[in-house]
Formats: C-alpha cells, sequence, structure tokens
C-alpha cells in the first residue's frame, strides 16, 4: 500500500465527508493505493456514524472510536498501530490542513530520502495575538532544545517512512514532538515543506492556551527522558553526589572551626542546618538514581534497538 492516510478527531462530524471527498480525488488523480484511518478521539457529536456511513461506501475506510477523550497523542499512537502504508500521512479533520500537499510530501520522502516531512504553515488565518506569536515563541524554545530545525512542530500535516512511526511510541501530549522521539530512535533526516493552511470552515478550535503551557512542559519531560531514560543514575546520582559532598565539606568546615578555633554553638550556626539539609537532599537523590537503574535494568524495552541492517 502506498499511503496511510491517519487523522485524529473530534468532535468533526461536518467536516468528514467532505473531508473523504477530497482525499479521494487526490488519491484517484495520483492512482495511490490508499487506506484513510479515522481515530474519534471520544467524540461527542456524531461523527462515529458519519465514519460508519463513510465506511459502507468505499473500503479504503478505517476507524478506532475511545471510549472517551485521551489526546490527540493516543489517537495517533494508535493510528500508527494501524496502519499499514509504505508511507504515513498525518493531518486534521477540519479541513484546515489540504490533502492537495500529500503528492508532493510523499515525493519528498521517498526521492529525497527523508524520515520525515513536516508541513510549515507559513501564513495562518489564525488570531495573531492568541495563536501565532505563542506558536512563533513555543517553536523557537522547541528548535534549540531539541537541534531539530522546523519552524513548525505543532503541523498536523506530516509525512513518515513507515519504520520511523513503527519505531516509536507517542504518549502524554508528544505528539508536538513526534520528530524529537523519531531523533531519539536513531532518525536523522528531516524535511519541511511550505504547505496552505486552509481557513476553518466548520466548528471551532480545539485548542487553548494550555497547549502552550503543556507544549513546554512537555519539552522538557521528553529532553530529560531521552536523555537519561536509559541511565538516571547518571543524573541523579551526580547531582545527588554533588549536594552530599557539598554538605559534608560545610560540616568538616564547621568542626575544624569548633576543635581548632574555640568556636562554640556549633549547632547553633544555621550553616549546620543548611549541611545537614543538602546531605539530606543529596542522599535521597543518590537513592533516586539507584532506583531509577532498577527500575530502567528491568524494564520490557531495556534491549530495544533500532537494526538499520543486518546480514546472518
Amino acid at each position: 500500500m502506498d499511503l496511510s492516510i491517519v487523522i485524529p478527531l473530534i468532535d468533526e462530524a461536518e467536516s468528514l465527508p467532505e473531508l473523504e471527498e477530497w482525499v479521494r480525488r487526490v488519491m484517484e488523480k495520483n492512482n495511490f493505493s490508499y487506506e484513510i484511518i479515522f481515530i474519534d478521539d471520544g467524540s461527542s457529536d456524531n461523527s462515529w456514524c458519519v465514519i460508519e456511513q463513510l465506511r459502507e461506501n468505499s473500503n479504503h475506510i478505517k476507524g478506532i472510536k475511545f471510549q472517551r477523550n485521551y489526546g490527540k497523542s493516543a489517537a495517533l499512537n494508535e493510528g500508527f498501530k494501524l496502519a499499514s502504508g509504505d508511507v504515513i500521512i498525518t493531518m486534521d479533520a477540519d479541513l484546515q490542513d489540504s490533502p492537495d500537499e500529500i503528492p508532493e510530501l510523499r515525493r519528498m520522502l521517498l526521492e529525497e530520502n527523508y524520515d520525515i516531512v513536516s508541513g510549515w504553515k507559513k501564513k495562518r488565518y489564525d488570531n495573531t495575538f492568541t495563536k501565532n506569536i505563542p506558536s512563533k515563541i513555543y517553536n523557537a524554545a522547541a528548535r534549540k532544545a531539541s537541534g531539530i530545525y522546523l519552524h513548525d512542530f505543532n503541523c498536523g500535516l506530516k509525512a513518515y517512512k513507515k519504520n520511523v512511526v513503527k519505531c516509536i511510541e507517542v504518549y502524554g501530549e508528544m505528539h508536538r514532538y513526534i520528530p524529537l522521539l523519531a531523533k531519539w530512535s536513531g532518525f536523522k533526516k528531516f524535511g519541511e515543506k511550505v504547505v496552505e493552511h486552509q481557513p476553518r470552515k466548520y466548528g471551532v478550535t480545539k485548542f487553548g492556551w494550555d497547549r502552550f503551557i503543556n507544549g513546554f512542559l512537555d519539552l522538557a519531560s521528553i529532553m530529560f527522558v531521552g536523555k537519561f531514560r536509559k541511565n538516571p543514575m547518571h543524573f541523579f546520582g551526580l547531582w545527588g553526589t554533588l549536594s552530599f559532598l557539598f554538605g559534608l565539606i560545610i560540616s568538616i568546615y564547621l568542626f575544624i572551626s569548633k576543635f581548632f578555633f574555640d568556636q562554640t554553638g556549633m549547632t547553633q550556626r544555621p550553616l549546620f542546618f543548611f549541611a545537614i539539609f543538602t546531605m539530606i537532599i543529596g542522599t535521597q537523590l543518590f537513592l533516586a538514581g539507584f532506583l531509577g537503574e532498577l527500575v530502567s535494568r528491568n524494564g520490557a524495552d531495556r534491549n530495544n534497538y533500532l537494526i538499520e541492517d543486518r546480514i546472518d
């Protein structure tokens, strides 16, 4: 199969028939073999009924319905599991992503040998103050922290090689950082294409201000997990040891002051309590690293490595 088109959605019943017809028209024009995977993330409208109706008219349609809203990351993760195309395209269901971009995204992926090609909505039809400016700040921070120079991390329109989506797990709110998840798995070639951003035709946006706060928190989380998940002692052990040694040095200084310079009241000095505090914190950090190592060594994915090729 040439293409798997993964579309997460919530309360988009009005746009689904038009989106399916648009995708079908593009696929038939380019003679692609394809499947469309709709993931209903706990919609409260009749989105699932629409998906069932579309399935009755086309064998290209597949669907997953969540019992409740789990979030876009969970929807994409399940869609990736089901996808069987050589190229996987993700896009939003609100008609703001144009299916006309799909052939060029696929061409770039295959002919220019990218692992991921991300859309860049250079010209947006969103509110400048509530979306555009925060989005620019967020993307600048993401580029700096991840070392992946994409203009629009949060663009829903992306193309992936099949082995990329099969090697990563998207969880929490990590859908914004799929390129970074791929980077941690060993993929290196990331492309970008300016795509057309369509004005919203139906309904209202499902995203609020909290996505920017959560985005930065998720970035910090994934950077930490990506670097230290296999060896947590390298982080907790280092800072625990430094904290303990700092407290120990202060304790030695207070001991020398009392017994060699006749200074009394060592336990009444603020430095004494600060030394005890830093030594306790250091011990706790070291123990946290030790427990983290035990968990990591017994994790089911402790020896999951990406093998690019093999000769037996």
